[in-house]
């Protein structure tokens, strides 16, 4: 004997087989991001992947199947990261005119005194809906040569995984020895303020700067020799954040940033800056909690540790976020997919 049937249960049944399957975007990213210690954008690609699948979105990495929309970091083709730039983007705007795309702009001629990257935006950004400069400073540096401010655009700041790079943990007290200076580049380029780190090395080498070190975290050029200066090779994630929480304050002389990730990792650790005031996008976090310096190195050092209390709760009240950043990312894609 059959037992009775559950028409409640029926009725659920039925209802399902008529859900209509769930509409997830799919964002198309041009860069893929790298697990080995690399610039900016990987770290700011790797952050998007773990936060907009929580949020209802899928990312992929190629132009093959139809997105809902486009995030374009860099358009050079021929760089080992990228999976698209222009030369796939004009056809595809061409296709999908109705498709927003969005370029994210953290480069420049400038930085490193090329001659090609300014161009390669300026046609990259005419197929795109929406702007994002990484700074002002880079915003302004475009207004000046070619892009139009009445264009949907915004600003929005480079910030570091705040579960990676966070204050929190073991650190040396600023009473309890030596001030500790740090800094870190995977880029050998003299514009990342080589020259002023040799400067700083020599002041503490030849004693004419006391009562702190230097270390040095990733690469530098080859033909340079430290005196007194710690050097580690390059480090990526917990590793590196956890020997940045090691020091007490971070030094940039890098020139013509467009927005830089270096000292944001740095400041998430509680670090306050010191920084080179000709830095670009840099000098916008530096004037929150750092000091600014031209010439006179030492004496910007000197005071740094004499504020280093006054320093270190500005950077604590105000860090830069990879949990704003991307959230900012997040409501321009929403709104540009359901305009």
């Amino acid at each position: 004997m059959l037992p009775p049937r559950n028409r409640q249960a029926d009725a659920l049944v039925i209802s399902l087989s008529f859900t209509p399957k769930k509409m997830v975007p799919v964002l198309a990213i041009s860069m893929v991001p790298r697990r080995s210690p690399w610039g900016g954008s990987s770290p700011f690609v790797s952050q998007l992947l773990s936060f907009l699948p929580k949020r209802g979105w899928r990312v992929t990495f190629d132009l093959r199947r139809r997105p809902d929309a486009v995030l374009v970091i860099d358009p050079r083709s021929d760089h080992p990261a990228k999976r698209f730039g222009l030369k796939e983007l004009i056809p595809f705007r061409q296709k999908y005119p109705e498709i927003p795309i969005i370029h994210r702009i953290n480069e420049c001629d400038e930085r490193k005194d090329t001659k090609d990257i300014d161009e390669l935006l300026r046609r990259t950004n005419a197929l795109c809906d929406y702007t994002v400069f990484i700074s002002e400073w880079l915003r302004d540096y475009f207004i000046a040569r070619w892009f139009d401010p009445a264009r949907p655009n915004s600003v929005i700041y480079n910030g570091a995984d705040p579960g990676v790079y966070h204050p929190f943990g073991h650190r040396r007290e600023a009473s309890s020895g030596p001030i500790r200076i740090v800094t870190h580049h995977w880029s050998h380029h003299p514009r990342k303020g080589f020259a002023e780190y040799c400067e700083l090395d020599d002041l503490i080498a030849t004693g004419k700067l006391r009562n702190c070190t230097f270390r040095i975290l990733g690469r530098w050029p080859s033909n340079i020799i430290w005196k007194s200066a710690e050097t580690i090779p390059p480090l990526t994630g917990h590793s590196l954040a956890a020997k940045l929480r090691e020091s007490h304050l971070y030094f940039t002389a890098s020139r013509s940033e467009p927005g830089g990730m270096h000292h944001v990792e740095g400041a998430q650790c509680g670090l306050p800056l010191i920084y080179h005031e000709e830095g670009g996008g840099i000098v916008e976090a530096g004037k929150k909690y750092g000091l600014g310096f031209r010439t006179n190195l030492k004496e910007t050092v000197v005071q740094a540790i004499e504020r280093i209390s006054e320093l270190r709760s500005k950077v604590l009240a105000s860090p830069p976020s990879g949990d704003r950043m991307v959230i900012d990312y997040a409501s321009i894609l929403r709104q540009l997919v359901l305009r």
